[in-house]
């Protein structure tokens, strides 16, 4: 509720000291702030009464037209730093707008920074997110709030929410549609809980970017191949590494008789290290701590691995060119078949 009251406030200071032609009342009305119909109607009387003078009231007049005959101005300097950011940071936000001219990102400007506001992000948060993600500038303040809602009811509160955007703003790009697909996914495919989905999206919200095969392939290789269940993936943040990254390091440990993969009931016959202790630490300690090997062995070994995988992937598509090429052969030897059984009838016929 405070963040709101902010943003009103914030807006209020806008409305009164921004040019008419920066913000008209009709223009903030179309940014669709969740407030009571009263403070809609205080907040567009304080502005029209700043300029209550015969001339602007023709004016006015004549500037309520129908929002489709309607032009949507640009954010200006001032009306940014009335918003709390400094001229430094408004002329980078002017400017980044003014570069995605063409585009709807001049229409929702004003709606996006006031989305994010409201979301209880600061100037310099705001300003740090959109140069990550400047595609934010052309979505809806609607469509935001509608992801964000999303989130929250994924189990994403106060404090995660704010850390999983400001570390991911992709995700606010994201469908909701795409974002339940995911869910689903990893509920059922994955067969993880609630619980547990709601912290792969704190520590990993970029999976919701990835190709769906590869997200799949990804958790298939960690438990069938490595023998790890559901909650030391969890643990160990398994879904910000790549999949080659986690092979490359799985197939070192395994080929240096380090790691080994559990049979049917679970078990080995050496103790394998945990996965946190093999994905979630900087190279240099994998190697001294894990692998007790040297930076150079593990160099070899990686430009070892990645001609393998290259000739794996030929070896693919060979057999995959094969395999065309006999369906081709048995279409060509199907209708050969069929053209001289059309022959073989008619000659019976003029018998």
């Amino acid at each position: 509720m405070g963040t709101r009251v902010a943003a009103c406030q914030v807006l209020l200071r806008c409305l009164r000291r921004a040019p008419s032609s920066v913000l008209s009342p009709p223009q903030f009305g179309s940014c669709h702030l969740h407030l009571p119909l009263c403070i809609r109607c205080r907040l567009l009387c304080s502005s029209s009464s700043s300029q209550s003078t015969p001339q602007s009231t023709q004016s006015n007049r004549s500037e309520l037209t129908p929002l489709s005959r309607q032009t949507v101005p640009e954010l200006s300097l001032q009306s940014l730093l009335d918003m709390g950011f400094t001229d430094l940071q408004a002329e980078q936000i002017s400017d980044s707008v003014s570069k995605l001219r063409g585009t709807s990102a001049a229409r929702h400007a004003l709606s996006t920074l006031t989305a994010l506001f409201v979301l209880g992000l600061n100037p310099s948060s705001v300003l740090k997110l959109l140069e990550k993600c400047p595609d934010l500038y052309t979505f809806k303040e609607s469509m935001l709030q509608q992801r964000v809602g999303n989130l929250r009811k994924l189990g994403l509160g106060e404090g995660s929410l704010q850390r999983v955007v400001a570390y991911c703003p992709d995700i606010l790009t994201v469908p909701v549609k795409t974002i339940k697909h995911v869910v689903v996914f990893l509920r059922e495919k994955c067969l993880f809980t609630v619980q547990q989905v709601t912290d792969i999206l704190r520590e990993s919200p970029a999976l919701v970017l990835e190709n769906r095969s590869q997200l799949e392939y990804k958790f298939q290789y960690v438990y069938f191949r490595m023998g790890v269940k559901q909650a030391e993936m969890v643990k160990s943040k398994l879904f910000r590494f790549p999949l080659d990254e986690v092979r490359c390091r799985h197939c070192f440990l395994e080929r240096r008789g380090l790691y080994e993969t559990p049979d049917k009931k679970g078990q080995t016959l050496i103790i394998n290290p945990k996965l946190e202790s093999v994905l979630n630490v900087d190279e240099d300690t994998f190697l001294s701590d894990v692998a007790m090997a040297s930076t150079e062995e593990y160099e070899v070994f990686k430009r070892l691995m990645a001609r393998e995988c290259l000739e794996e992937e030929r070896q693919v598509d060979a057999e995959s060119d094969d395999d065309k090429e006999e369906e081709e052969e048995e279409e060509d030897d199907d209708e050969d078949e069929e053209v001289e059984g059309k022959s073989a009838y008619r000659k019976r016929r003029k018998r």
